[in-house]
């Protein structure tokens, strides 16, 4: 099927109109929509119900310590949440770790990708040994790194001599975030650098030895040939590791339980659920994490623009 573009041209008053799709765009759409049509009905009918639960649950006032005093009580669990010091902290916690996190990844993970993109020898070798860390189940990883940051028999101290032998990486709140964030960077970062290869494989190797032929330095064809080819393929690694990044949890868990004010939004939802009991307010507090999630995913698509018909290079 030949792709038809419809030309924009003004009309008498001056204004163009919106661009017209082409065939082939048209039947990708379709296409698309049928392919994932299936998974779209399987996931609203696993997560549906629980999502429509925890929204009726958030109207309540309802313990499970005292269930029989269970007591409509509208947005006041919304209103709680969002009036107590608390739930900010956390949500600033939430936020500059994944912040923290996805920057470094990014930064890392392209380094990775690159490497992984340009050997020849040993290429099998190589990817393997760089996704190892993301194979690792994370609450493995979580006591792993709280042994290497341990003060008596971790390693982490002798490699940084700076900070002494006996330093508690777990007795304040600065390290303690530090070392969570370390745990999580090692962690993600082959997941972030794995988008990036396949974002690098779609980067023509055709425009990369024009620029060269031009006398384009290194940096040159970096920040003007590939990272602009690899927009989408950015937006699309940058967007799945910050909504995980926000979702944080198991690393918090396993290596200080929330102490030193090290607490994310998903475990501030578990302590009111599961060792308070507080169905209620714990039910409000993950319906305002997934519209927080929304509002990420939302902020990121906007800040990258991505223009998807040129991702496909379509003409």
């Amino acid at each position: 099927m030949s792709a038809t573009v419809q030309t924009a041209t003004a009309d008498s008053n001056g204004r163009t109109p919106a661009p017209v799709d082409s065939d082939r765009t048209k039947a990708e759409n379709s296409l698309g929509r049928r392919l994932v049509a299936p998974a779209v009905v399987l996931m609203l009918l696993v997560t549906a119900f629980p999502m429509l639960r925890a929204l009726y649950l958030s109207l309540f006032s309802y313990s499970l310590t005292a269930p029989d005093e269970r007591e409509f009580v509208g947005l006041a669990n919304y209103v709680t949440a969002l009036t107590d010091s608390l739930f900010w902290r956390d949500t600033a916690n939430t936020v500059m770790i994944m912040l923290v996190t996805v920057f470094f990844e990014l930064i890392i993970g392209f380094a990775f990708a690159m490497v992984m993109h340009k050997v020849i020898f040993g290429r099998g070798v190589i990817r393997t040994s760089i996704l190892i860390p993301y194979g690792i189940i994370t609450v493995v990883s979580g006591f792993a790194w709280q042994f290497a940051f341990s003060n008596t028999n971790g390693f982490v101290n002798s490699w940084l001599p700076f900070v002494g032998d006996d330093f508690n990486w777990f007795a304040q709140y600065e390290s303690s975030i530090a070392a969570i964030m370390v745990s999580e960077i090692w962690k993600t970062t082959p997941f972030m650098s794995l988008l990036l290869l396949a974002g690098l494989a779609q980067v023509s190797e055709d425009m990369i030895e024009a620029a060269k032929v031009d006398g384009a330095s290194w940096w040159q064809r970096l920040w003007k040939v590939i990272l602009p080819n690899m927009k989408a393929a950015i937006m699309v690694a940058v967007l799945f590791r910050a909504l995980d990044a926000y979702r944080i949890f198991d690393n918090i868990f396993v290596m200080t339980a929330g102490a030193n004010g090290t607490e994310s939004i998903s475990f501030l939802t578990y302590r009111q659920v599961i060792e308070q009991f507080q169905l209620g307010i714990g039910s409000a507090l993950s319906v305002l994490l997934f519209l927080s999630v929304l509002i990420v995913a939302f902020l990121i698509v906007k800040l990258f623009k991505v223009d998807l018909s040129q991702a496909r290079q379509e003409k």
